[in-house]
């Protein structure tokens, strides 16, 4: 395969090869085969069970830079059975019941996650962000046997109305305590549980219509592990060694919501079932605070997003080497292309993780992660998403037709996605579900891309596009090439309706603190270097705001306004 160093390709086949740990065997969908690997955790409940085998050594710290609590991996397990005997016994929560958890990261978060997963009940994570309206429409949605909440998310609840009233509520401030302490020597429950059930509903960004809460399996998470633990072992095996003095022992850093699979299910599961030791990051995001934390736990790891990673290397006492960030030599995260300029800022930041830089892509849909890009392939192809990992079929078909035909490399086209780690569905949307699981298990991920030697390449949402007279826009291309401006902060791109072509280009822009502010065609010539002129946003609009964005990151453009002058001028919002 073109670009692929014959190293990682030798390390690939020897982990895979038949009869290693990560060997791989038909398993079926829809009865048809598919390949999954063979060794697999069944069901989550295996997890915290195995888990104790890491005794006493530290799992969960939290902290906020001023106050710290931390968890070992035996302590947790104890915690764990306690409060799945409260939820059953207290509460009758039994095996499918749903259990909404709603509340800002923490240890307390984590164990009830657990102990309903180890009930063979469905955790239901609700977004910390949500406004009343919107947690009033989770609790009609996933009719929840209890509510978790933390006291700030239970004050956005009217407590009289019938609705709220419906479910049981736990505040973890007030009662969380008195679950962890309900039975001090409980066993985990034994009711059986198999992978075809369900175990976590988490909910689709909702950038734009009502979020839809996707359903994860026992199986689905036994194959995202089986998956992790192999990229784990091919990363460590095609690193350079450690430099000397660097801690051996591994600690992820984390300020990923628990509410999304970066936070959850490649987070607080992964770290379980491996035994890393992890810290969480409490509260707004402070780049400072962040770097001190992860200098004074010595953390090896982090898990970002592009507008966290974009916001922490471009801080002007970070950038200026005053904490030690030695100790990190694993950097990554998915969902999307990260670009070249921030790339290369990370790398000066994060020395001793400049040569294992890694990032991919992934969604709700499908349990996290679809491919990845890392080490001397990023180097060396920047933009790419990466190979498929191993399970993972990715197909680029026509958007506008329904077969199976793909389209040849190069050509952008829909993102469609086979592996067994696809969602099982929508939970009670069953239209919303066939429109977009389709026969055999493939998943239609309305992503815009193209294949190129064996990497997937991104290009925008599908609802996202921009047809300005005939011609198809994406906005993520002239995004990126706007970030990479000296005197640009964040950047997000969208089509507004034009009497004569139908949409024309838009840019919001948010300057970097501090930066000289561009003059009126400053950047439409900074963008024409690289792209064809119909691509050259014809409006701008200065934001001195932030850009809103839901708590995983992605701009919420339909909060943007797409309605004002397309003349060649700046709008000063």
């Amino acid at each position: 395969m073109t670009g692929v160093s014959e190293k990682v390709l030798a390390v690939e086949r020897e982990l895979l090869a038949p009869g290693s740990h990560f060997a791989l065997s038909q398993g079926l969908i829809d009865g048809e085969p598919i390949e999954m690997f063979t060794n697999r955790i069944p069901n989550l409940r295996d997890v915290i069970a195995s888990s104790v085998n890491f005794g006493d050594s530290e799992y969960l710290v939290e902290t906020d830079g001023f106050t710290e609590r931390r968890v070992t991996f035996a302590e947790h397990e104890r915690l764990v059975a306690s409060v799945a005997a409260a939820l059953a016994e207290r509460y009758g929560v039994e095996k499918g019941d749903r259990v909404a958890i709603l509340g800002a990261n923490s240890i307390d978060w984590i164990i009830a996650f657990w102990a309903t997963v180890s009930l063979g009940a469905i955790a239901c994570g609700l977004n910390g962000w949500w406004t009343r309206p919107e947690i009033e429409y989770a609790i009609e949605y996933l009719e929840p046997k209890v509510l978790i909440t933390d006291k700030k998310r239970f004050a956005r609840l009217d407590r009289t109305s019938p609705l709220a009233q419906s479910v049981t509520t736990l505040v973890i401030e007030d009662e969380f305590e008195s679950l962890i302490t309900y039975r001090p020597h409980a066993a985990l429950p034994d009711t059986p549980i198999v992978e075809d059930d369900a175990a976590i509903i988490l909910f689709t960004s909702g950038t734009t219509g009502r979020p839809k809460g996707a359903v994860h399996t026992h199986g689905n998470l036994g194959s995202l592990l089986a998956m992790l633990f192999f990229q784990g072992a091919r990363a460590a095996l095609s690193a350079p060694p450690l430099a000397e003095g660097a801690p051996t022992a591994t600690c992820q850093f984390m300020t990923s919501p628990l509410f999304h699979v970066s936070g959850l299910h490649t987070g607080a599961v992964m770290f379980l079932a491996a035994g890393v030791r992890s810290v969480w990051w409490l509260g707004r995001f402070d780049p400072v605070g962040v770097a001190a934390a992860i200098e004074r736990e010595k953390c090896t790891g982090w898990s970002v997003t592009e507008t966290v990673l974009h916001r922490f290397v471009h801080n002007p006492e970070i950038a200026a080497g005053k904490f030690d960030l030695s100790a990190v030599r694993s950097l990554g995260g998915g969902g999307s292309a990260v670009p070249v300029a921030t790339q290369e800022l990370a790398r000066k930041v994060f020395v001793n993780a400049a040569k294992t830089l890694g990032f991919g892509y992934g969604m709700t849909e499908c349990t996290a992660l679809a491919t990845t890009n890392f080490g001397d392939e990023l180097i060396a192809f920047p933009t790419s998403v990466g190979r498929p990992l191993p399970t993972v079929t990715i197909q680029v078909r026509d958007a506008d037709a329904r077969s199976d035909e793909q389209i040849p490399d190069g050509e952008i086209g829909e993102v469609w996605i086979r592996s067994p780690m696809v969602m099982k569905g929508y939970w009670n949307l069953p239209e919303a579900t066939v429109e977009t699981i389709f026969p055999r298990g493939w998943l239609r991920t309305g992503d815009f891309g193209y294949m190129l030697d064996g990497r997937l390449y991104l290009a925008s949402r599908r609802t996202d596009l921009i047809l300005r007279g005939g011609e198809n826009i994406y906005p993520a291309e002239i995004e990126a090439r706007l970030i990479e401006h000296e005197s640009v902060d964040e950047v997000v791109v969208i089509g507004t309706p034009d009497p004569e072509y139908g949409e024309v280009v838009r840019a919001v822009v948010v300057l970097r603190a501090g930066a000289k502010a561009p003059t009126d065609n400053e950047l439409e010539e900074f963008c024409g270097q690289t792209m064809a002129a119909y691509k050259v946003p014809t409006s701008w609009v200065m934001r001195s705001d932030k850009l809103p964005r839901n708590a995983t990151g992605k701009v919420l453009r339909d909060e943007l306004d797409a309605g004002a002058s397309t003349s060649k001028r700046f709008v000063e919002e």
